[in-house]
């Protein structure tokens, strides 16, 4: 399994002074990717609550220090040679496709082509009313975001209008290192989520699960792939893991454990978050060796 870490973003660990630091000693220990996360604002009365959450605690207390998520990348980028850089998941919709198809090739020509570009639609409401962007028909504005960024990286002059924003006929000479443009990885567990993967992703980006409960839907991509004439075999399965205590995944030696089970099952990528678990950056790479030894 090529396995990564999260680069130090939020809560304690968000030391963006030290994200050089950490995503340099990582690839040393061996690992494979780094990546970061996107959280926008945490208001203290949201209009949703995240995946468990409670009118006490609608999102873990560590999202209210969020660091931003391309300048975290940008620092890896720097000190790093050969880890794969990716964002899980970035919340496409409130972004201007343009200005994301600007900062996302600049990140894969820094990183000499090691971006792998992630995206979802998010969970809370409020973020997309603070971002001047429409809840409604989010998944569509994803689309429509996903065939921007593949025209400003195809090198043909690029023009598009919606309802929210108009592109003029323009050239586009910043072009990125990958061709056609950096792997696009969606992340969603819903029907119509897992669909788009299937019809037009490059990958998946799941949250663990049992291997049975991913794989029932992975089925649903798979089927959706081989409709649109693709085969699944080619889309990758990038599985992330956030040691929680008190969970399944309490542990480093947990999530080992769990992670050689999605090895088991057939799963050949995978990230730990180790937010969780980790006092300050220097002890999240202690976990980091930890666990990398565990997984030898």
């Amino acid at each position: 399994m090529k396995l990564g870490l999260a680069l130090p973003q939020y809560g304690n660990l968000a030391e963006p002074g030290s994200v050089a630091r950490f995503a340099s000693a990582a690839e040393e220990l061996g690992f494979a990717s780094l990546w970061v996360g996107d959280r926008v604002l945490t208001p203290k009365n949201p209009s949703d609550f995240y995946s468990g959450g409670t009118p006490d605690r609608p999102y873990p207390p560590e999202f209210t220090r969020f660091a931003d998520p391309f300048l975290t990348l940008a620092a890896a980028a720097g000190a790093t040679t050969t880890a794969r850089l990716g964002t899980s998941t970035l919340v496409a919709p409130v972004y201007s496709p343009v200005l994301l198809a600007r900062t996302l090739t600049t990140l894969d020509l820094a990183s000499d082509g090691r971006l792998d570009a992630g995206f979802g639609i998010g969970w809370m409401r409020d973020e997309y009313a603070a971002a001047g962007a429409s809840w409604a028909g989010r998944g569509k504005q994803l689309d429509e975001l996903l065939d921007v960024l593949g025209e400003f990286w195809s090198g043909a002059p690029a023009e598009r209008t919606s309802a929210r924003w108009r592109i003029p006929e323009s050239t586009v000479d910043l072009r990125p290192v990958q061709r056609p443009g950096p792997p696009v990885l969606l992340g969603g567990s819903s029907e119509t989520a897992l669909r788009r993967i299937g019809r037009r992703a490059d990958g998946w980006l799941p949250v663990w699960r049992p291997p049975g409960r991913l794989d029932a839907s992975w089925a649903v991509v798979a089927a959706a792939a081989e409709e649109a004439g693709r085969d699944p075999g080619t889309l990758r399965r990038v599985l992330r893991l956030n040691p929680t205590p008190g969970t399944a995944t309490g542990s480093v030696a947990d999530a080992a454990a769990r992670l050689a089970e999605t090895r088991d099952a057939g799963y050949e990528e995978a990230f730990v978050d180790l937010h969780y678990l980790a006092r300050d950056v220097t002890h999240a790479l202690d976990l980091a060796a930890e666990l990398h030894d565990l997984l030898k």
